[in-house]
C-alpha cells in the first residue's frame, strides 16, 4: 500500500513562486514597487533609472518635481522600506530627465 503524502501548505507554495518571481536586481525590484511605494501621481513623474551602492537615480520630468522629491526623500525612503523590505534603496538622487 503506498502512503500520501501529506500536502505543501500553500503559503510554502506562495513564497517559492514570490520568491521565483521576485525581480532579481535590485532596480528591477524597485521599478516593480514604484507606482505602490510612491502612489500613481508621483510615480508619472518620477521613474527610477539606475541604482549603484544603494543609491537609486530618479528622472523627473522637470526640475521642480526633481526639488520637491528630494525634499520628500526621507518620507520616500520610509515608504520604498515598507513595501520593498532590505531590498529597498538606502539613498536616492533626483535629476530631471534626459528628454525633458
Amino acid at each position: 500500500m503506498t502512503r500520501r503524502r501529506a500536502p505543501r501548505q500553500a503559503s510554502e507554495a506562495l513564497r517559492v513562486v514570490r520568491d521565483q518571481a521576485a525581480p532579481k536586481t535590485g532596480l528591477a525590484a524597485v521599478q516593480a514597487a514604484w507606482t505602490e511605494a510612491l502612489g500613481e501621481r508621483l510615480a508619472a513623474v518620477a521613474t527610477p533609472v539606475s541604482e549603484r551602492a544603494g543609491t537609486l537615480t530618479v528622472e523627473c520630468v522637470a526640475g521642480v518635481w526633481a526639488q520637491e522629491l528630494d525634499l520628500m526623500q526621507d518620507q520616500l525612503l520610509e515608504r520604498l522600506r515598507e513595501v520593498l523590505g532590505e531590498r529597498a534603496p538606502q539613498a536616492l538622487k533626483f535629476r530631471v530627465g534626459r528628454g525633458s
